[in-house]
C-alpha cells in the first residue's frame, strides 16, 4: 500500500517561503516510472497542479509558478519537498503530494493521479 503524508508550517507570512515535505511509504521514488507531485487547491477553487519530480529526478513545474517553486527529493529518507517563495495571501490553500504513474501522465493536465496524501493546509497571514 502506497501511502503519502504532507508536513510543514500550517501559517506563513506573506514574503515568506513556503516548505513542505511529502514522506512516501510503500514505494521508493527512485524506482519504476512514477512522477511525483505537489497540487494545491485554494478555498472555493479546483485543484491546481504545481510541479513534479519524476523517478530519475527531472523536475518540472507549472508555467504560472515556475519562477517561485522548486521541487526537490531525499532519496535517503524516500522523501520530496516543495519550496514556494515569495508567497501571497493568494497561496493560501491544501497542499498535496500524490503519485502519478508517468511523467506524462503528470504532465498530461488532468490531475490523474493514482495516490495522494490527505493534504495540509497552509494559510499566509501577517
Amino acid at each position: 500500500q502506497v501511502q503519502l503524508r504532507e508536513s510543514g508550517p500550517g501559517l506563513v507570512k506573506p514574503s515568506q517561503t513556503l516548505s513542505l515535505t511529502c514522506s512516501v511509504s510503500g514505494n521508493s521514488i527512485t524506482t519504476g516510472y512514477y512522477a511525483w507531485s505537489w497540487i494545491r487547491q485554494p478555498p472555493g477553487k479546483g485543484l491546481e497542479w504545481m510541479g513534479v519530480i519524476a523517478y530519475d529526478g527531472s523536475t518540472y513545474y507549472s508555467p504560472s509558478l515556475k519562477s517561485r517553486t522548486s521541487i526537490s527529493r531525499d532519496t535517503a529518507k524516500n522523501q520530496f519537498s516543495l519550496q514556494l517563495s515569495s508567497v501571497t495571501p493568494e497561496d493560501t490553500a491544501v497542499y498535496y503530494c500524490a503519485r502519478f504513474l508517468s511523467l506524462a501522465q503528470a504532465l498530461g493536465g488532468r490531475n490523474e493521479y493514482d495516490y495522494r496524501g490527505q493534504g495540509t493546509q497552509v494559510t499566509v497571514s501577517s
